[in-house]
């Protein structure tokens, strides 16, 4: 075959080539004022000869270069040439022999569908980094050719005619290829080993209060995304009460997961000082500075109080908190709304929504709501479609929820949810939840009034007799210690749940009590030391109105 015959569609070939033609003016024709070029200084018999481009012997250039070269012409791609490089990595070809049948590598990597691409529209076509049977990678370009009737003194009638084909090109990015590699599998290996600090740092087993139902779920981004800072927590304060918690630290990777843990430690830490949520807040936004001054995070603090029936919380630039009552209506608590935790100079305040018995809550982080297409509002309004038809257990409605936004294996954003449900119970399991509550007046009469309340209290729910006494002596101590050091209004509560029994006095006084060893000859200073040995767990927080809540509570026995 006539190699030279052949003629690769390069777009400005034809350009090029008249360029050099039009600008070519004979030295006669130069105008009289023109100043003649400066002359080089060149032996006698003048430069070497330089041949043009076109002159250069194609197929030897072809033979020599390190690259693969084949060229296959015809709608079956039968082979006109292959160069020596290829014949040395895949063996020598037949001439004429259809590709399907001679190439075997070239159908193995997918290229003969490519092949027809490039035949039908004429244009090139590239596949990138792709490992032949070598056992090397190549990127093979494919470029449209034809061959011109009419070169070696063809009939008329064939001049133009075109015989078409394909130039098959492969570079071997071997070395390219395996550090590509070997720079993925480093980025496999950090994303596995923030994704295992990540898991490591929640928790691995969710606290269930008495009066909630708790489900959480944590999914990291997709393979290609590097692990945020995400979590979420549950955070028992006593007295019936319980913290809950969820954030986002801005960033990726093991830094965010390993700020993600300190915060986390923090937070629990001061949720022990059973401190109103804005405080907690402002607590975490100094740590946050302290910690890494460049990192910001956003969280929700919220406390939930069975007696109250609420949620008080506060947010640090987090996403607001859904909530379906009973009745499936959605309601969204979008205010107060600090900055982030590490910006500093802001006081945070806390709010409150409604969470009564049959309602739902959820808190959730950015990737379960926010898509680049898509502004966020109708992300959280996508959101609270899906959670007012969302029933079942915690642990479905969040299943349900992380469906319905679309949250997959390949993700691109790290996604935390916690559902917190307050049933409603009825029935002999609503015997097992009661409340109970006296106002105290004050005066010498108090403390016997609240004696016989709690003694007929205790009695009623059918107690043993060791605990009943237990529960009465220990609300003789609390209220005595209101009545001593504390200052109207004054109030006795009761309440009992299917593990516990709660006693808690409330008073007008933000003086909180403490522990203390009381000296043979005091004469007072032992309440609270009586309270804390009798009762399995006991503690004061201040209340939000001002003045102080005093508790303690008795675990019940099983069965």
């Amino acid at each position: 075959m006539n190699f030279t015959r052949w003629s690769a569609r390069l777009p400005g070939t034809q350009r090029r080539a008249a360029a050099r033609t039009e600008t070519a003016v004979p030295t006669d024709r130069r105008g009289e004022g023109s100043v003649p070029a400066a002359r080089a200084e060149h032996p006698a018999d003048g430069p070497p000869a330089v041949p043009a481009v076109d002159e250069l012997p194609a197929r030897d250039v072809l033979d020599r270069v390190p690259a693969l070269v084949a060229l296959v012409h015809g709608p079956d791609h039968r082979i006109a040439y292959v160069n020596d490089a290829y014949t040395a990595a895949f063996g020598t070809r037949t001439p004429g022999s259809p590709a399907r049948e001679a190439l075997p590598e070239l159908a193995e990597l997918g290229l003969l569908p490519l092949l027809d691409q490039v035949l039908r529209s004429g244009k090139s076509r590239t596949l990138k980094s792709r490992k032949a049977v070598d056992g090397r990678s190549y990127t093979f370009t494919c470029t449209p050719v034809a061959e011109t009737g009419g070169a070696e003194g063809g009939d008329s009638d064939r001049a133009g005619r075109a015989d078409r084909g394909v130039l098959v090109f492969a570079t071997d990015v071997t070395d390219h290829a395996e550090a590509a590699e070997r720079l993925r599998a480093s980025e496999r290996r950090q994303r596995e080993t923030a994704v295992t600090l990540q898991r490591s740092l929640l928790p691995q087993e969710l606290e269930q209060p008495d009066d909630l139902r708790i489900a959480a779920t944590y999914q990291p981004g997709g393979t290609e995304a590097a692990v945020g800072g995400d979590w979420y927590d549950v955070i028992t304060l006593g007295g019936g009460r319980t913290a809950l918690v969820i954030g986002d630290v801005m960033g990726r990777g093991v830094r965010a997961a390993a700020v993600m843990g300190q915060l986390r430690t923090a937070v629990r830490a001061y949720a022990r000082l059973d401190l109103p949520p804005h405080e907690v807040l402002q607590l975490l936004d100094g740590l946050a500075i302290e910690i890494d001054a460049n990192q910001i995070a956003t969280c929700v603090y919220a406390v939930h109080d069975p007696n109250e029936g609420n949620l008080v919380y506060a947010s640090a630039g987090h996403l607001p908190i859904l909530v379906r009552d009973e009745n499936g209506q959605v309601s969204r608590a979008d205010e107060p709304t600090g900055p982030p935790l590490g910006t500093g100079g802001w006081i945070h305040a806390s709010g409150s929504i409604a969470l009564g018995p049959g309602s739902t809550a959820v808190l959730y982080t950015d990737g379960l709501v926010e898509r680049r297409d898509e502004d966020l509002d109708e992300g959280i309004a996508s959101l609270e479609h899906a959670l007012s038809g969302a029933t079942g257990t915690p642990q479905v409605v969040c299943d349900r929820l992380v469906r319905s936004a679309g949250v997959t294996a390949d993700h691109d954003d790290d996604v935390a949810v916690l559902v917190l449900q307050h049933p409603a119970r009825t029935g002999p399991e609503g015997e097992l939840f009661r409340n109970a509550a006296l106002e105290l007046l004050g005066g010498v009469e108090a403390a016997p009034r609240a004696r016989a309340f709690a003694s007929g209290v205790l009695t009623s729910w059918r107690f043993p007799a060791d605990l009943h006494d237990l529960g009465v002596l220990a609300t003789s101590e609390l209220v005595a210690n209101s009545l001593q050091h504390g200052t109207p209004p004054m109030r006795l509560r009761l309440r009992r749940t299917d593990r516990r029994l709660i006693i808690e006095v409330t008073d007008g006084d933000d003086h909180l009590p403490r522990r203390r060893r009381a000296e043979p000859g005091d004469e007072s200073g032992r309440g609270i030391a009586i309270v804390a040995t009798i009762a399995s767990h006991w503690g004061s927080r201040r209340t939000p109105g001002g003045g102080k809540a005093v508790w303690c509570e008795f675990l019940l026995p099983k069965g």
